[in-house]
């Protein structure tokens, strides 16, 4: 953290040790599976529009995310800040798929929808895709707050990590999902204000105007990667439990319009937050993997803590709502895969998933690795999920479109983390440039696969009321 006073060590280590007492101090207690799982309240009612806007819109700043987004505003100017915040447009494509899976073809949730309409062996495999992800999102969001309190392997790193990770456990321990979203909207108002205060800091000394025009739009100049995020956002919301769970808890209309609503909010929200890397590319500063931090040193003791409020705020959101999921995913609907009711246990089982994965979901933040990895190569392996989830319409029951499509996607994604894709898929000179051919050539390949067996026959007929 480099602060100088003893005095400003324990107010910073105070005041993470407050926010988990606070948290936990006003979160619900919930004894049902309704409130547990679904985020209903005492009387059985699902969260209100405003409540799941908030609860979207925080739980998608991901503490890696607003970090990513500042690096790439240091890299490329805001044309970087402006390809991450692309992935928020992946909120309100998403509130419209789901809108259409419910409304349409009646579904309930993506695993129960998968098993219904490409079979067991697709739920299972969509389920350990989630169950991949969500384990990312432990650690990549824990390691950004950490890397305010020292240098990445340090103990006060870890320490930091680590005791984060315990406050915001034992406040979703007390409420499950419906604990997340109370504190979301929470979350999400100290989030905004703290972000407000950074960029006051920020803004007036270069102005908007020359913050909003630095960088241009090339390929070798983060433009590749924006148009990667256009691609990706086809598929990379739907192996993101955490905001496609909000989606079946409200009535559709009202579930649409918080999507769209939080989508919006958040896309302006991380090209805000660029703003900082870019003012860091203007000032000459460093980014050294953590730009936010590396500027927030230079704000002072005032606008480190304001940055630190802001990575802690959109962390916690993120980390609860990753808890709440993973709990779902393996105390109710693991089960369900398996052919067996949930049972009484369901809740007890999602507080031990909980638990295990704090402990087990910090072993990379502990190795140290690269937190933009747990977004791009991520998003690259679950292309194949977007004709799953666009073109479902057209079948009644084909496993085979969905495997032919999910496991070419999650192929690709895999040569590419092995670096065995050909340079020749390359599009442009940039660093982005054979992520996007991989992306573009592949989604081709993933529809071709999915489309094969309708235009063969091997599949069941779509009917009337499909």
């Amino acid at each position: 953290m480099n602060q100088s006073s003893d005095f400003q060590g324990v107010f910073f280590w105070g005041f993470l040790i407050v926010f988990g007492v606070v948290m936990y101090a006003i979160s619900p207690r919930v004894k049902d599976e309704g409130g547990f799982f679904r985020g209903t309240d005492a009387d059985g009612r699902p969260a209100s529009s405003w409540a799941l806007m908030m609860s979207i819109f925080i739980s998608w700043i991901f503490a890696k995310s607003v970090t990513n987004a500042a690096n790439l505003g240091a890299a490329y100017g805001v044309v970087g800040g402006l390809a991450y915040a692309t992935y928020w447009l992946s909120i309100p494509f998403a509130g419209w798929v789901i809108y259409r899976l419910r409304t349409r073809e009646g579904a309930t949730g993506l695993v129960s929808f998968l098993m219904g309409k490409y079979g067991r062996g697709a739920a299972l495999a969509f389920s350990a895709a989630i169950l991949i992800r969500l384990y990312n999102e432990v650690w990549s969001n824990t390691a950004v707050v950490g890397g305010y309190y020292g240098e990445a392997g340090s103990a006060a790193f870890i320490g930091a990590a680590l005791l984060f990770t315990l406050a915001v456990l034992v406040y979703s321990l007390k409420g499950g999902l419906r604990s997340s979203i109370f504190t979301d909207v929470i979350q999400a108002v100290v989030f905004v204000l703290f972000l407000g205060l950074v960029l006051i800091w920020i803004v007036p000394e270069h102005g908007a105007t020359r913050l909003l025009t630095e960088g241009e739009f090339a390929l070798d100049a983060g433009a590749d990667l924006l148009l990667v995020a256009l691609l990706q956002v086809l598929s990379y919301p739907f192996h993101d439990p955490v905001l496609t769970d909000r989606g079946f808890i409200t009535r559709e209309k009202t579930m649409l319009k918080a999507f769209v609503v939080a989508g919006v909010l958040g896309f302006l929200a991380i090209l805000a937050f660029s703003l900082v890397g870019v003012h860091a590319r203007l000032e000459g500063i460093a980014a050294n993997g953590n730009a936010p931090a590396q500027v927030a040193r230079v704000l002072g003791t005032a606008g480190f803590f304001a940055m630190a409020v802001v990575m802690i705020s959109s962390a916690a959101s993120t980390l609860d709502s990753t808890f709440t999921s993973l709990s779902k995913s393996v105390a109710h609907e693991l089960p369900l895969l398996a052919g067996r009711t949930p049972g009484q246990r369901a809740i007890r089982n999602g507080v031990v998933t909980m638990t295990l994965f704090a402990l087990l979901g910090n072993l990379p933040m502990i190795a140290g690795t690269d937190i933009l990895k747990a977004t791009t190569l991520s998003g690259t392996m679950v292309i194949g999920l977007a004709p799953v989830f666009l073109l479902s319409r057209w079948v009644s029951h084909s496993p085979l479109s969905f495997h032919l499509s999910f496991w070419t996607g999650m192929g690709l994604g895999i040569l590419l983390a092995l670096g065995q894709i050909p340079a020749g898929w390359a599009i442009g000179e940039g660093k982005y440039g054979l992520l996007l051919g991989t992306n573009l050539y592949g989604l081709i390949l993933c529809t071709v696969g999915f489309l094969a067996p309708l235009a063969l026959g091997l599949h069941r007929p779509r009917t009337q009321a499909a």
